[in-house]
């Protein structure tokens, strides 16, 4: 463990395994970020994660314009797995959608999967930048690991493969279910996953199509009608205070 005082101001995504001793290269992205825009020196400590091997204290062992090396020392904190929360999300416009995926990340959802409903307005979805701003988030936030960002699919293609075990919350802003809170009182343990529709909702249709499938459970987030952006928001708070890792101690 690090005490939170002495606790590097550095963090950093890699790609790589991590062990002591094994240097670390960064690529032309992370080096500038370090030496451009955080103004790192060399021998300073940075924190490393890669979402296998927990998180390691590692030192800059080399800080230049071709390119940066990292040498970890020793692991602060052993892997560990987060709640098995997907969270499935029409695509809204640029920057609503990027505050959806750095939100998803920093409240421990493990996949994100755009899905597209015949009411959703964006064309399409550049996974690139949705996957920079989940990597972003598990760096901020102190995570262990990146969310998977899967492949964006319309909703019947989404419903058509969808594992049986995991159930599905969907967020019926037409009234047909109970409130989000009753509903996870009662959920068995076990893999969920909540769906979120567009601005203007799921059109009746498919909303009959997800209430027919045995999995999933329509659910209500109270009396007013919210912003597709602020209902992944809140429904993910919801579940992880009470069916989630809310209620875990906080990480020493």
């Amino acid at each position: 463990m690090i005490d939170p005082v002495s606790r590097p101001r550095l963090r950093l995504f890699v790609e790589v395994p991590l062990a002591a001793g094994i240097a670390v290269a960064l690529g032309r992205d992370q080096t500038h970020y370090l030496a451009s825009v955080m103004r790192a020196e060399p021998g300073e400590a940075v924190l490393l994660f890669n979402g296998r091997d927990g998180e390691w204290l590692a030192r800059i062992d080399r800080l230049a314009k071709s390119g940066a090396a990292l040498v970890p020392e020793r692991l602060t904190r052993s892997q560990a797995t987060g709640p098995d929360l997907w969270l499935l999300a029409a695509p809204l416009k640029k920057e609503r959608t990027d505050l959806v995926a750095e939100k998803a990340a920093e409240l421990g959802v493990s996949r994100l999967w755009p899905v597209f409903t015949r009411r959703t307005n964006a064309g399409r979805v550049n996974a690139e930048r949705l996957r920079a701003r989940l990597i972003e988030a598990a760096e901020q936030c102190e995570r262990l690991d990146v969310p998977e960002l899967a492949d964006a699919a319309t909703l019947e293609t989404v419903l058509a493969g969808w594992p049986a075990e995991r159930a599905l919350l969907f967020l019926d802003e037409g009234g047909g279910g109970p409130p989000l809170a009753e509903t996870l009182a009662v959920l068995p343990p076990g893999p969920a996953a909540l769906l979120v529709g567009p601005e203007g909702g799921f059109d009746p249709a498919e909303r009959a199509l997800i209430g027919a499938k045995p999995y999933a459970r329509p659910v209500g987030l109270g009396p007013r009608v919210l912003r597709a952006e602020t209902a992944a928001i809140a429904a993910l708070a919801v579940f992880q205070a009470l069916a989630g890792d809310w209620s875990r101690p906080p990480r020493g």
